[in-house]
């Protein structure tokens, strides 16, 4: 779309929910003819009275745009604030490309189709590739909150932030909420009320994701408070119990009274969009809750255009499991010397896990039933890799990544090594939230969002977010941790939002992620989806995989010998990626 003077040229992907307060804003200091009622043309009518920069500033919205200036002849590009909405660009030769997709980018002819082998070792530590890099060499991932330009006089791309994130955090911990405990609820729930508000308006069908958890609940409710007619919710379910949340959906939606849909999930769904997932996230991903994902955003799609889901709960405050068990464990193990705590992790790793399931199998048995471990011998593996650790810092790090040493599965290790662009802890922060901040920084916008967002993409479902409204995201960086860890619970306190809405009994129950019986499965109905992937001979001629210790993973996963089944979905994750790639490059 055309400026009204000419002077500015967008293509642009998103929503801006305060587009109309913005146009008030507008209208007010000069006399406007609209052309129409787009997010888009109030954009461009800012850019002209106030600058691309200070317009941006002024948004409450999910988005990605370039904005060419025929004035100065400078391209400049630019991402929403949490990184909702994705941006690729980079040189090709003699050509600048950029794109919301891959895909888009590999169509142009310049493209050199060159995979950034160091860019394999992020995904196989984080099962995504970390902002700011890609799969391909020379193309790159804008980071949320900044602006790129580049002209011909200015090849060398500048960027510039408008929202800074460590700004955030470093303001809301030397600037805390003042009032107290209602006090802070009343705020909260204002601020999550007119998010969900704003995002939904919409001129087509609206529903909301509902998995009965906490943060989903939390949106339909506040949708529900504010709707004259029932909100269209949507979950899916799954014959292992210790996988279903939908029964816990079916009660919140029941006692809300929204119109409910539920899925349930077989191995046969998975097998059916396995194949698309190659095609849909672009470039190598392996969050396996991608497949329930996708499962999800197709049953909604056949009943609305817009879905308002609850991600970013657990990363604003406090909500997973494992900043609790980072926290206790190093408090258990900090005051130990490095050098004991080495030597007692080799020893803990020189027993095989099989060894240590039969040995531990006849104490388990005299315990109580809730102390029991399923894989005990893999879950000491894992706590041994943790004892390594000098600093919370690392301890974070070792337990995001899934492959700890995933250079020993490279056929060609390459220096310098590529690293996750997280900055060191943070002296203003303590040991949980400076989790909380890595998070934000890397596994929500890296991970979540590209998850949900590339899923409901690909069916043509347009995906709203109200917990990263920035209003709610500063607002929840100026809380003090006892507002959100406090009773040995997280979300304190969006747990007491939402009781105004859902009677205790529905909201106070064990957390569940939004996983996938993938060890069964990947022993079971997967097994020949993967034996094929997993081919020696293709893994050789490929030359990205030591074929040899992948082989051995697999053999030790199929027999049961060690649950390999998250590590192994990232190789065939990649596999399945490389695959779908190199049939869409012959086609074009």
């Amino acid at each position: 779309m055309h400026s009204q003077s000419g002077r500015y040229i967008m293509t642009y992907n998103g929503e801006i929910y305060n587009h109309t307060d913005l146009r008030d804003k507008l209208s007010s200091r000069t006399a406007i003819t609209w052309r129409g009622h787009s997010d888009t043309e109030t954009l461009l009518m800012g850019f002209e009275q106030w600058g691309i920069l200070e317009t941006i500033k002024k948004t409450i919205g999910m988005f990605a745009a370039a904005v060419w200036d025929r004035q100065d002849h400078t391209l400049t590009l630019f991402r929403d604030r949490l990184g909702e909405k994705p941006l690729y660009y980079g040189w090709q030769g003699n050509a600048f490309l950029f794109a919301s997709e891959l895909k888009a980018i590999r169509t142009h002819p310049a493209f050199a189709n060159k995979i950034e082998r160091r860019a394999v070792e992020l995904f196989l530590k984080y099962q995504c590739i970390p902002t700011p890099w890609s799969i391909y060499q020379g193309i790159f991932k804008l980071r949320p909150g900044t602006l790129l330009t580049v002209s011909a006089d200015l090849q060398e791309p500048r960027i510039l932030p408008y929202w800074h994130p460590l700004d955030i955090m470093r303001t809301g911990q030397r600037d805390p909420f003042p009032g107290h405990d209602i006090q802070a609820i009343d705020a909260l729930e204002t601020l999550l009320k007119d998010a969900v508000h704003r995002q939904m308006l919409s001129d087509v069908p609206l529903g909301a994701f509902l998995s009965g958890g906490i943060d989903s609940s939390t949106v339909v409710a506040l949708m529900q408070c504010q709707s004259v007619r029932p909100v269209k919710t949507f979950t899916i379910s799954f014959a292992e119990q210790q996988f279903d949340e939908a029964y816990h959906a079916r009660q919140v939606a029941s006692h809300l009274g929204t119109e409910h849909t539920e899925l349930l999930v077989t191995p046969e769904h998975a097998l059916a969009v396995i194949p698309e997932l190659g095609n849909h996230y672009d470039e190598p991903f392996a969050d396996s809750s991608q497949i329930p994902t996708l499962l999800l955003s197709k049953l909604t799609r056949s009943h609305v255009t817009v879905a308002l889901s609850g991600d970013a709960g657990d990363e604003l405050f406090g909500g997973y499991t494992r900043y609790a068990q980072a926290h206790t464990w190093w408090n258990r193990i900090k005051h130990l010397p490095l050098p004991l705590r080495r030597g007692l992790s080799q020893s803990i790793q020189s027993i095989s896990p099989a060894t240590w399931d039969k040995a531990t199998h006849p104490i388990f048995h005299l315990l109580p039933t809730r102390w029991h471990l399923q894989n005990a011998g893999d879950k000491f593996h894992k706590g041994a890799v943790l004892l390594e650790c000098r600093n919370h810092h690392e301890l974070y790090h070792a337990l995001i990544s899934q492959w700890h040493h995933s250079r020993h599965l490279l056929k060609e290790v390459l220096e310098p090594e590529l690293r996750a662009e997280l900055p060191a802890p943070l002296q203003e922060l303590d040991a949980w939230h400076h989790m909380m901040a890595m998070d934000m920084l890397h596994y929500l916008p890296d991970d979540i969002l590209v998850k949900v967002d590339r899923a409901a993409m690909g069916v043509s479902l347009e995906t709203r977010v109200p917990f990263l409204d920035h209003r709610v995201v500063e607002f929840a960086w100026r809380l003090p941790l006892a507002l959100k860890w406090r009773h040995g619970q997280g979300k304190w306190i969006l747990r007491k939002v939402l009781e105004r809405h859902l009677p205790v009994s529905l909201i106070d129950r064990p957390k569940m992620g939004f996983g996938i019986p993938l060890q069964l499965w990947l022993q079971g109905p997967l097994r020949d989806w993967a034996e094929g992937l997993l081919n020696e001979r293709e893994l050789d001629l490929e030359g990205y995989f030591d074929a040899k210790a992948i082989r051995q993973k697999w053999n030790e996963h199929c027999h049961g010998d060690r649950n390999w089944s998250y590590s192994l979905w990232s190789i065939l994750m990649f596999q399945s990626w490389l695959k779908n790639s190199r049939s869409v490059m012959d086609q074009t």
